[in-house]
């Protein structure tokens, strides 16, 4: 199990750690981009989760003899999705403290911007203006930082976790009981 949860994890990692790149590389040039650049980044989540899938299949049919219960096929989604994670995590600490450390205050000018734009009144821009001062508080902290990260990502591997243990698990034949 161990070396079909570190592949996949890596390979997941890698997919959705490249794919931050080229969005916030899309985004430093143009902030306008963040739109875009949310959409790859959830479109390169799911396709790095589609790991999950494969990780347990490969190992219920390749190393476990044709069997997985639903809590081996999570937990194996479940430690795949935290190594990807986790390299998503380390990837964007790097990435908002050395490449893009304005990151927050683009984010921010951009979300009162549309809010000015599309017509708000002066109490929800207000509104937008308080939640982007706590938003940037927020990310100054490097707990709260590396919690919020991870909220962006981890939550959508455990669904796939959760779904895909349910899709594959597989009971022994001869655990089955054959009704009379």
């Amino acid at each position: 199990m161990k070396r079909v949860v570190i592949t996949c994890g890596l390979i997941a990692g890698g997919i959705v750690t490249i794919m931050m790149v080229i969005g916030t590389t899309l985004c430093a040039k143009n902030p306008q981009a963040s739109q875009t650049s949310m959409i790859i980044g959830f479109a390169s989540m799911l396709l790095a989760f589609s790991l999950i899938f494969v990780g347990v299949k490969m190992f219920r049919d390749k190393y476990n003899g044709g069997t997985v219960t639903f809590v081996q096929a999570f937990l194996i989604g479940l430690y795949i999705s935290l190594i990807a994670s986790t390299m998503y995590v380390a990837t964007w600490a790097v990435e908002y403290n050395y490449v893009f450390p304005d990151f927050m205050e683009q984010y921010a000018a951009n979300a009162i911007g549309h809010a000015k734009a599309s017509g708000m009144s002066p109490a929800k821009i207000e509104a937008t203006v308080k939640e982007m001062n706590r938003y940037r508080e927020m990310y100054k902290n490097p707990l709260l930082f590396t919690l919020i990260t991870y909220w962006e990502i981890l939550p959508l591997g455990i669904i796939v976790s959760l779904i895909c243990a349910l899709v594959l698990k597989r009971k022994n034949k001869n655990d089955q009981s054959v009704a009379s």
